[in-house]
């Protein structure tokens, strides 16, 4: 419910206030290219991952660091670009990541490499980390406070649309051009969004912003880097306990230690730690990123499902991704609802137990399991994800005052994007080494070169069968066998994660309040823990 204007003194200029739905749209359209092209790339991996003149050939290993090079620039980059931005103007920010995001996707669709295709999705990752958190923070600046909750809810169901778009764009793309395309889709809107905002959106910024932590900055992306590295090549070997994995994770872990340290004796920390006292806060925090650690896994492994097991096309599994993004779309904006009556904590534990039961789910899939329960899977996981994204978006945005809107949006956003980031790493690397354990004994045949390729993932398996003609057919069957068992053991990993998410949110996220309008009373919970 609105406040009538009347009982309380609005903060937003009356201009600002009447276009404040417009400026939300094109808000919605610079998020939909930044989510749009992750939900593009899931259907594209396994195009990519042929051989050319097809794809580029690459590895899982590789696949994996040409989604984690955009994440991992994305996320170390995420708080210092919500400062930047408190500092020089949010209208800028954004202006200047949206250009960059258009520059890196025109080169990303040229590569012609694994490796140039890499290096220019970190560069996408840099213009995107300054365009997510000028969204919300613009978002709270032009919503007076009752609104907030409403407005986010719909900001969180224009992240279910650009899932749902991605997907299908991708598929058809992919169907019609060659796998560049998904980048080069990107340009377009990239040049809309720009010519909307320049003429909608009112700038803003901190009256007292932060001052720029360059050393935490790099710590935080050298200790990721090397942590993600050390988990993906513990995947590549199916060996975690090599000495060069163990060591790599190990001084991944050391970095990140020596970041929170550094942060919490600096007079201007890129991530304010004392936050993190806050119970409420943080169990929002965390629920945010272990539901991304759950979802991109599953998003991760599901594609090479539907396309290199049971056969379907790129549009195809883009279409049966729809579900998914259709709950999301349909039941985000609504979230709030079921948080006046139950309150945070039962909404989002609820959430939270629906995407563990679903991952579970998965273990249960064979090649032959019909696909309309893949669909209701789906479905249910984006219903769940739904009734998590909003409430705790709410809580962490109203936690901070709202000049500090860059900064709560920025820690939202980074916890997200590790989440993800590690998500794939560590499940990507779970489905890679459980694959190697359930295929090794029969590619024992091959040349040893061959074979160690051969046992990278199934779509690389069932390249070298395709290669050996009449004689490789024998490999399909185990490949398929092999990955559904690999996918069975990934996707058990990510229910207990989900649970554990749960748990955190049942034990600290507060309960039904009796009083106050939708999103206020958290805010005040919120505010009276700091």
């Amino acid at each position: 419910m609105t406040t009538p204007a009347a009982s309380v003194e609005r903060r937003v200029p009356e201009a600002v206030h009447q276009r404040r739905w417009a400026i939300l749209g094109v808000l919605m359209l610079s998020l939909l290219i930044v989510v749009l092209d992750n939900s593009i790339l899931n259907v594209a991996i396994k195009t990519i991952s042929t051989p050319a003149p097809t794809g580029l050939g690459a590895t899982q290993s590789e696949l994996e660091w040409a989604i984690n090079a955009y994440t991992l620039v994305f996320a170390g980059l995420l708080f210092t670009a919500g400062l930047l931005g408190d500092r020089l103007g949010r209208k800028k920010t954004l202006l200047a990541g949206l250009a960059v995001f258009g520059a890196g996707s025109a080169l990303a669709a040229e590569s012609g490499s694994p490796a140039q295709l890499i290096a220019f999705r970190a560069l996408m990752g840099l213009g995107a980390a300054f365009v997510m958190p000028a969204t919300l923070a613009v978002l709270m600046n032009v919503f007076e406070r009752d609104e907030q909750p409403k407005a986010i809810g719909i900001w969180a169901g224009g992240v279910g649309l650009a899932i749902a778009i991605g997907p299908i764009t991708g598929g058809l793309l992919l169907a019609h051009f060659w796998w560049g395309s998904v980048f080069l889709i990107n340009l377009p809107i990239v040049i809309l969004a720009l010519a909307l905002m320049i003429w909608l959106v009112p700038d803003s910024r901190d009256p007292r912003p932060g001052r720029v932590d360059p050393i935490g900055v790099v710590l935080s992306v050298i200790g990721l880097v090397l942590l993600v590295y050390g988990i993906i090549k513990g995947g590549q070997l199916a060996d975690f306990t090599d000495t060069k994995v163990l060591s790599t994770i190990a001084a991944g872990l050391a970095v990140l230690a020596l970041f929170v340290v550094f942060e919490k004796r600096s007079d201007h920390p890129s991530i304010d730690v004392t936050y993190f006292k806050n119970k409420v806060f943080s169990a929002a925090i965390a629920a945010i990123a272990l539901v991304f650690f759950a979802l991109m896994g599953v998003t991760f492994f599901s594609v090479f499902y539907t396309q290199s097991v049971r056969g379907y096309s790129p549009l195809q599994t883009g279409l049966l991704m729809l579900p998914l993004a259709a709950a999301q779309m349909i039941f985000a904006p609504r979230a709030r609802l079921l948080v006046d009556r139950f309150g945070n904590r039962a909404t989002t534990t609820a959430g939270m137990i629906v995407i563990a039961l679903m991952l579970a789910a998965f273990a249960t899939l064979k090649a032959d399991t019909p696909i309309w329960i893949l669909e209701v899977v789906f479905f249910l996981m984006g219903t769940g994800m739904a009734h998590i994204m909003t409430p705790t978006s709410v809580v962490i945005m109203q936690a901070l005052p709202r000049e500090k809107a860059g900064s709560a949006s920025a820690l939202s956003n980074t916890f997200r994007q590790v989440g993800g980031a590690l998500g794939i790493a560590v499940l990507g690397s779970v489905l890679s080494a459980a694959y190697r354990d359930g295929i090794e004994d029969k590619l024992a045949p091959l040349p040893a070169g061959l074979r160690h390729t051969a046992g990278e993932s199934i779509e690389a398996t069932l390249g070298v069968a395709a290669k050996l003609g009449p004689n490789g057919k024998a490999l399909v069957s185990p490949a398929n066998d092999a990955f559904l068992h690999a996918m069975h053991v990934t996707a058990l990993c990510g229910a207990g994660v989900a649970v554990l998410g749960a748990i955190v949110v049942a034990l600290f996220l507060p309960g039904k309040t009796p009083t106050a309008p939708s999103g206020e009373r958290e805010a005040e919970l919120v505010a009276a823990d700091h």
